[in-house]
């Protein structure tokens, strides 16, 4: 079995279905019993655990789970974390949706379903936008139905993922549309701060299988290189240097999410 880190102690990534006990070692917080100490009685637990369980019974697996960094320890085992599932009749596509789930037992955040895509070749998970389910639930008051009722709204949504992704695919960008693209990408990672790389080395193929010029190839090529870094660069003070990959659990999900959206707004102008 391989396993891919990205370099984060926290992170746990496999070709096949992970075990509890393999994502128990790195992401604790799925498996809390219970609320962090320092929620009221009036915050509702929601078992991740127990969700997990009931998406493996309709056949979905968790291939990823990460959660986020905490100093304090005493936090470590209630954390913000994320899972993200395949079914079992989609394992060995080129390009699988998935259900990411997200949750904490600490305060940090509500419980949420979102809808996902998973590309093979380059074991790298996009995030769809605002277009497609978002499913969110707070920690209060009686929430079983919600989640239940939220996980079927992203199965649904699946149908609509693929329709965007194969428009994607049949649009062609010209070289100023992809530079303009890739343009627009940077300021979703990089906002106020120092950009330390170039428009056009977003615009650098990893490999063959993305040297086209469509849109889905163009956006993958941008968003890989923008999430797993390692592209060679000027730092503020004109020094060499290296951008980093995005490992955060929040900062993850609100590029690729970012990313997604752009390319459905290229999508629309191309087609005005």
């Amino acid at each position: 079995m391989r396993f891919a880190s990205f370099k984060n102690p926290c992170s746990i990534q496999s070709v096949s279905p992970l075990t509890d006990d393999q994502m128990r070692n790195v992401v604790p917080s799925i498996f809390a019993v219970e609320q962090h100490q320092s929620r009221s009685d009036r915050y509702t637990y929601i078992p991740t655990i127990d969700i997990l369980n009931g998406l493996r019974k309709e056949g979905f697996q968790p291939f990823m789970a990460c959660q986020t960094r905490v100093r304090d320890a005493d936090k470590r085992a209630f954390t913000r974390h994320m899972i993200r599932m395949r079914h079992n009749s989609k394992i060995g596509k080129d390009c699988v949706n998935e259900i990411i789930l997200l949750n904490s037992h600490d305060g940090t955040a509500c419980y949420q379903m979102i809808a996902g895509t998973f590309r093979f070749v380059c074991s790298n998970g996009l995030v769809v936008g605002d277009t497609y389910s978002d499913v969110k639930v707070r920690h209060k008051g009686n929430v079983q139905h919600n989640v239940i009722e939220g996980a079927f709204q992203v199965l649904e949504s699946f149908d609509r993922i693929d329709e965007s992704r194969s428009e994607m695919e049949e649009l062609v960008l010209s070289e100023d549309e992809q530079e303009a693209f890739a343009k627009a990408a940077i300021p979703l990672k990089y906002e106020d701060l120092h950009v330390p790389i170039k428009s056009d080395q977003l615009l650098m193929p990893r490999r063959r299988a993305d040297t086209g010029n469509d849109l889905w190839t163009t956006f993958n090529c941008v968003q890989e290189n923008m999430i797993r870094g390692g592209v060679q660069g000027r730092s503020a003070k004109g020094k060499s240097t290296t951008t980093r990959p995005i490992t955060g659990v929040d900062q993850s999900v609100k590029l690729n999410r970012a990313l997604w959206t752009l390319a459905e707004e290229m999508k629309r102008l191309k087609r005005t």
